[in-house]
């Protein structure tokens, strides 16, 4: 029998990968595996589908801004230098691929195998000694024009990319994608945590509420009614460009509805003043509030990632700036002031379809719960509890999520996966979620728990794979 040098051996990425059963190969293959991708809330940059970029090579596109490997690679003694410094990218290469055997069973190892097979039908184990066959062969394929940035997106059955941005992002790109005629749906998210955040840093508030002004053209905003008028104005904008939702990254819901407490937040931050911490958090709530109403006039769908502790090492936070991959998990209380928030929106029938994402896996139950609270019948599912978020983006999390939200509310009207992804090598990630909800689903029947009524599971599958987001969404 032939043996395979263990310097180059081939992937464990077979046809059935975490696919346990029968039924689970019955599921993934006849029903989730060829459903289309609704990618509803992802970080990719629109320039780049825009220009239809083309990348130099494997660094360049899977590397640049990963911080999910970065610390991979600090946790294995890699010297920042071949993280975000200034090595070459092969260099940098190198030391991921040498950092990649260390990393079994972090999700890390799985993606990286299921990307480099699903891309570029690379089937071997990327460690030191294929790190330069791997290389050369992806990088020159990624030169090919069939590898540009929209054929790419194309490859894995993406129908719709939901990016994230800044009310003031003029959508330039979304509109450039748009005239294109590219087959994909390009649709921004309207994402305005700076208009609320920044009041704890009056400069930094100061600076952005110039460059609201200017991008909704209503001229100088001095009063909190002129603040929420240019965000008005940016909102109906954003959903003038097939904006379908908003998004909030916050540590916790904010609910002090104080509204002269709010005025006076903002008259002190445009002294140049710090708000108080009761003024701050009112600011907050009220504001909060005010553009969750705006959401629900429009029928949109409102997201709230919830719970993460952010930028945790102040010297790398000075020398890299946010979003490096020096975040965690928080341990926020989340409860109260949540329901206190959807209740206030609930009482005046003002409450927009809802996802609810927590990054605390102790919040699983919280969250599944709460969004129990709040279903009004008008829509299937109107509150969901998202998928697996960040840190709890893989099997183990993601199959708590699926178990909490079984136990406490519909899987089957669950509107499944997203990247929330800054890289267009990702998509695969669709395929790790469908592959252990299908294993999930499929040990049921093979343990008696579930009736063997592969049409309806199917059905069920197809939809909190692509049709349940489809319908929910309105795209």
């Amino acid at each position: 029998m032939e043996t395979i040098s263990p310097a180059v051996q081939k992937t464990f990425i077979s046809e059935d990968f975490l696919l346990r059963s029968e039924t689970a190969r019955i599921l993934y293959h006849d029903y989730a595996k060829e459903m289309p991708i609704i990618d509803y809330h992802c970080h990719l940059p629109p320039d780049q589908i825009a220009e239809d970029k083309q990348f130099e090579n494997l660094t360049q596109i899977w590397l640049y801004g990963d911080h999910y490997k970065w610390r991979a690679m600090r946790a294995n003694g890699i010297n920042e230098r071949y993280c975000t410094g200034d090595a070459s990218d092969w260099e940098k290469f190198e030391q991921w691929a040498a950092t990649v055997p260390y990393t079994m069973r972090n999700p890390l190892y799985h993606w990286t195998h299921l990307e480099l097979l699903r891309y570029f039908d690379i089937d071997i184990l990327l460690n030191k000694h294929t790190a330069r066959e791997i290389y050369e062969e992806c990088s020159a394929k990624l030169r090919q024009p069939d590898y540009s940035v929209k054929s790419l997106l194309t490859r894995m059955n993406v129908k719709v990319i939901c990016t994230t941005d800044d009310p003031t992002d003029a959508l330039n790109y979304h509109s450039a994608i748009s005239e294109s005629g590219f087959d994909i749906r390009v649709l921004p998210t309207f994402r305005p945590d700076k208009a609320m955040l920044l009041i704890d840093s009056p400069d930094d508030f100061k600076q952005y509420l110039s460059k609201l002004a200017q991008a909704a053209g209503t001229g100088e905003i001095t009063s909190y009614e002129a603040l929420l008028a240019a965000i008005q104005n940016r909102h109906d904008f954003f959903a003038s460009m097939g904006g379908r939702l908003s998004d909030h990254g916050l540590e916790h819901i904010y609910a002090e509805f104080d509204e002269a407490a709010a005025r006076e937040a903002f008259a002190a931050a445009l002294r140049g003043e710090k708000p108080s911490a009761a003024q701050a958090l009112a600011f907050k709530s009220v504001l909060l509030y005010e553009m969750a109403k705006m959401d629900h006039a429009k029928g949109w769908t409102q997201q709230f990632h919830l719970g993460a502790l952010r930028n945790n090492n102040e010297r790398m936070l000075r020398e890299l700036g946010p979003d490096t991959g020096w975040d965690s998990i928080g341990d926020y209380s989340q409860a109260q002031a949540l329901s206190k928030f959807l209740n206030k929106l609930d009482s005046t029938d003002q409450l927009a379809k809802t996802i609810l994402y927590n990054l605390n896996p102790a919040d699983n139950e919280v969250l599944a719960t709460m969004t129990g609270n709040y279903n009004d019948g008008t829509v299937a599912g109107k509150m969901q509890f998202g998928s697996g978020w960040w840190f709890l983006d893989q099997k183990d999390g993601m199959e708590r999520q699926m178990n909490a939200l079984s136990n406490m509310g519909l899987l089957s009207r669950f509107v499944g996966m997203l990247t929330d992804s800054r890289s267009f090598l990702s998509y695969p990630r669709h395929e790790y979620f469908r592959r252990i909800l299908c294993n999930l689903i499929g040990q049921d029947v093979e343990n008696g728990e579930l009736p063997n009524d592969i049409q309806w599971l199917g059905k069920m599958v197809e939809g909190i794979c692509y049709n349940n987001a489809n319908k929910y969404f309105g795209f």
